[in-house]
């Protein structure tokens, strides 16, 4: 551990041409990584193993991908986006998060190589599972646990390996802890980790809950009957809701015993069975539906394999955020710490809003409602890596001379 911290402290007495040499592997290795995340995205929402099969294969034609055709960046390009079996397109957004990661990874070596060089490794590690985490959560609206969990453990680890990930002193959290502890670094920095990580999924759980009370209600109302559907998309972990052009992910509409979607309904149908004009009330476990001018009857939703029909009013419980969303800040936490938590949330929501307003200008409010939030937190833990602590320090020497 301790020779650890030798060598970190020491990397920025390198000279120039080695650091050069650093940060064009760092551009090289992110490429790298980036091509591993794009695995990572397709598979992990799918529920398919990482590791095998070992080599990437095309979403078409499923033909096992060549290591010569698997060459990060330069592959997309030479075989102009295309599979070299059967040329189906391959999306741009492959190419898209190889270059996105080696530009951070770069980013992060030229930003910390030099005078804190023990904070690039685990910077890689937090911004890769960033993009990770974005770009399933655009695809599937979900933030899957395998990096939510395995990130705050990543994060924990690492805040006792690396000297100085959060902090170079001691804080206030540490200030009970017995002297010979305090004045070790790697116990203050496990317990900001920890801390940060509890902080960040109690904190956003709370956001999320009075999210609920305040906004909790999304009025669905149209004058003429449009459909409705609740089904479980192929390849899908979960069921959807369908209403209208809207779409809802079970969970996030009933992430609570006590919500309820409820609806008017023209019609319904119920496992195949025509019921009629109605109100029709959905929860995590139960089915009622109460024909016109008639008795209501309770299923069991486990006895219900399809629901669709035709609706002119609903109200649907809705989340402030997610519950991956919760579990993210945990992870991002378990990095950065408390004061990172504060920064990322709060710049995730002015950048959020900016976007939003941005697309109601545009005219483009329905585009605005499919974005989910986990992408502008990823956002603001980026950066918080790059520009939080000296944002944090400006604004804190700037109220005292208002103060003042």
């Amino acid at each position: 551990m301790d020779y650890l911290a030798a060598v970190l402290t020491t990397a920025q007495y390198l000279s120039p041409p080695v650091q050069l040499l650093l940060a064009g592997a760092s551009l090289v290795f992110g490429a790298c990584v980036g091509s591993f995340l794009n695995v990572v995205i397709y598979r992990l929402p799918l529920e398919l193993s990482v590791s095998d099969p070992k080599r990437s294969f095309c979403p078409s034609c499923r033909y096992q991908i060549p290591v010569w055709h698997n060459i990060p960046v330069v592959s997309w390009l030479w075989l102009r986006g295309r599979c070299a079996r059967c040329g189906a397109s391959i999306s741009p957004r492959y190419l898209v998060v190889e270059l996105l990661t080696a530009v951070l990874f770069l980013m992060v070596f030229l930003w910390f190589g030099r005078d804190q060089p023990w904070l690039v490794l685990p910077m890689w590690g937090l911004l890769a599972l960033g993009v990770a985490a974005t770009y399933i959560d655009f695809d599937h609206m979900i933030i899957p646990d395998e990096i939510t969990y395995g990130g705050m453990v990543a994060g924990i680890v690492c805040s006792a390996v690396f000297p100085w990930m959060i902090t170079s002193e001691a804080t206030w959290l540490t200030a009970w802890l017995p002297a010979g502890m305090r004045a070790d670094l790697r116990w203050t920095n496990l317990l900001e980790s920890l801390v940060g990580a509890g902080f960040g999924l109690l904190l956003v759980w709370l956001v999320v809950q009075l999210g609920k009370l305040a906004f909790g209600r999304l009025k669905y109302e149209s004058p003429e009957p449009v459909a409705w559907e609740v089904s479980q998309p192929e390849g899908e972990p979960e069921p959807a809701i369908r209403l209208g052009t809207g779409q809802h992910l079970w969970t996030d509409v009933f992430s609570r015993p006590s919500d309820r979607l409820r609806m008017t309904c023209h019609s319904c149908v119920i496992n195949g069975e025509e019921q009629g004009a109605g109100e029709l009330v959905l929860s995590e476990d139960t089915v009622v539906f109460t024909p016109a001018g008639g008795t209501a009857a309770v299923r069991k939703l486990e006895d219900v394999q399809h629901l669709a029909g035709r609706m002119t009013r609903a109200v649907v419980p809705r989340e402030a955020m997610g519950l991956g969303d919760v579990k993210f800040m945990g992870l991002v936490g378990a990095f950065l710490g408390w004061k990172g938590i504060l920064f990322t949330l709060f710049a995730a929501s002015i950048i959020g809003s900016v976007v939003a307003v941005a697309m109601i200008l545009g005219k483009r409010r329905e585009w605005a409602a499919r974005i989910p939030f986990g992408p502008y937190l990823a956002l603001g833990a980026a950066l918080w890596v790059f520009i939080g602590p000296a944002f944090l320090s400006w604004y804190l020497a700037l109220s005292s001379g208002l103060r003042a």
